[in-house]
């Protein structure tokens, strides 16, 4: 007993390795992003590896005195908040009726969402300049929430599709027995057990929606509407760049991310691992 609890630890002991060397990549470049937004220009240059010889706490007192970051920091979260709670209601939606509704069409349906996974957006900027500015949204951050949520409809989909396949057909039925409807099943049956699936949706397009630059880029030139990755292009200088306030807005900005994820880590595995099943 005890030699085959042994034997089983050492062949986990090359995946523990390669899971160790995978987390050290992953950690580094957040380590020197934190410990370098804590020093002056000249250290950073100095010492860009080791910790600061002197805490520089300045660095985030000018970035939060600035007026202009906060600006750009709510205009982030507004963006993303309401792309995120679109998105889910859409691809929820779609994907309790997509799953439910067997058939070639359906089939072709859901293969012509999922086929958005292989196709970059940005392939379509030029299309997609046309379209906001005939909706009359350049230069403010609503023309940002239907590309974020087209961007993220091909994996919701694919997710929460799979998901609720799994789910077992008899509490749909049950529900139906009961009187309720295709609406009232889905927000009292299906919707509560759909929150890993929700979770993994949800943390998979924050990164995406968060970190873009592109879309603000080309749609975005009005200073009170920018969000919070092209207001740092500001302290981009033609002949030099302060480091340290770029770093500290950037170690700012991934607050909300890693925050979102420690809470629902758990329920996006679970979420991620039910999705993948099939495919």
């Amino acid at each position: 007993m005890a030699y085959g609890s042994i034997k089983q630890q050492n062949r986990n002991i090359p995946a523990h390795i390669i899971l160790a060397g995978w987390s050290v990549v992953v950690i580094f470049p957040l380590w020197v992003m934190v410990i370098n937004s804590f020093k002056d220009r000249l250290s950073i240059y100095q010492s860009p590896f080791g910790l600061p010889a002197k805490w520089n706490t300045a660095n985030y007192g000018e970035v939060l005195g600035n007026g202009d970051f906060l600006v750009y920091f709510r205009n982030s979260f507004v963006v993303v908040v309401l792309s995120l709670v679109i998105l889910l209601t859409v691809v929820s939606l779609a994907s309790y009726a997509l799953a439910h509704w067997r058939g070639k069409v359906s089939r072709s349906l859901y293969f012509f969402c999922i086929a958005g996974m292989m196709l970059p957006i940005k392939i379509g900027s030029i299309k997609i300049i046309e379209l906001i500015r005939a909706l009359g949204l350049l230069n403010t951050i609503w023309s940002l929430i239907p590309i974020y949520v087209a961007m993220g409809v091909p994996v919701g989909i694919f997710i929460l599709t799979e998901f609720i396949r799994q789910v077992p057909y008899e509490l749909t039925e049950a529900g139906i027995i009961d009187g309720a409807g295709r609406l009232g099943v889905f927000i009292r049956i299906i919707a509560p057990l759909l929150r890993p699936a929700l979770a993994t949706v949800a943390i998979y397009n924050l990164v995406p929606f968060w970190n873009d630059l592109w879309f603000p880029l080309i749609f975005i030139t009005d200073d009170r509407a920018k969000t919070v990755l092209l207001g740092v292009t500001r302290l981009f200088g033609q002949y030099q760049t302060d480091w340290s306030k770029v770093l500290a807005v950037l170690t700012l900005s991934a607050l909300p991310v890693i925050a979102l994820y420690l809470l629902m880590s758990k329920q996006f595995i679970q979420g991620l691992t039910a999705g993948a099943v099939k495919g």
